[in-house]
């Protein structure tokens, strides 16, 4: 664990309101952006089954965010998910992206509508333009959270993404969800990948636009 202060109540002074001019590796993911070739493969009880989608992300900056010391910036998102020329929601996912520039720390918050909460940990560089993060259950700091079902019959170990922010402004994700079936020897791992490209720009967050 990290060494944290003496001092966990007194909050920095010299905070930067502008959350766009401080969001070190996660800088170009702010906005609205699109995917229409992205890749999910998942369980079935015939076996694995994969499946195209299409995807909106919207990623909108936040006010910083001071824990006493500590400093985040970070962007608040939702992702919407269907399968192509549908409308039914195929995933549909909110949270956070967070970096604290003291110490390089990416944090991944996420949730999703079938019970079932993660929240991830990374370190980049300010300039990184790659980028991974991941949880592990039974973590009590980056960890998985799950409801009765998902535990029963799809238990989740581990969640990995890698971000790779692509030199014609595109940014892509490869993420790996590890699952336990009843039933099945080897763990399952649950991919999706895809590339997004912008389709808006962010809105500054309130205290910048005050």
């Amino acid at each position: 664990m990290k060494s944290f202060p003496q001092d966990i109540y007194t909050e920095p002074s010299d905070i930067d309101v502008d959350t766009l001019r401080n969001l070190g590796p996660l800088a170009p993911m702010a906005g609205i952006w699109e995917g229409t070739r992205g890749l999910d493969v998942h369980p079935k009880a015939e076996g694995p089954k994969k499946q195209a989608y299409v995807e909106r992300y919207e990623l909108q900056p936040i006010d910083p965010q001071a824990n006493g010391p500590q400093l985040f910036y970070g962007l608040r998102y939702h992702t919407h998910i269907v399968k192509p020329g549908e409308v039914e929601t195929f995933h549909d996912q909110v949270g956070y992206w967070l970096w604290e520039p003291a110490d390089g720390t990416l944090v991944l918050t996420l949730s999703i509508p079938r019970a079932q909460c993660a929240m991830a940990f990374g370190k980049a560089e300010r300039n990184a333009r790659t980028f991974k993060l991941s949880a592990v259950r039974g973590n009590t700091t980056n960890g998985i959270i799950s409801g009765p079902f998902l535990e029963h019959a799809f238990k989740t170990v581990s969640y990995d993404i890698t971000v790779t922010i692509n030199d014609d402004g595109t940014w892509s994700y490869d993420q790996d969800t590890v699952l336990i079936l009843p039933g099945q020897a080897e763990p399952f791992h649950h991919t999706d990948r895809a590339t997004l490209r912008k389709i808006g720009e962010p809105t500054p967050n309130p205290l910048a636009r005050g």
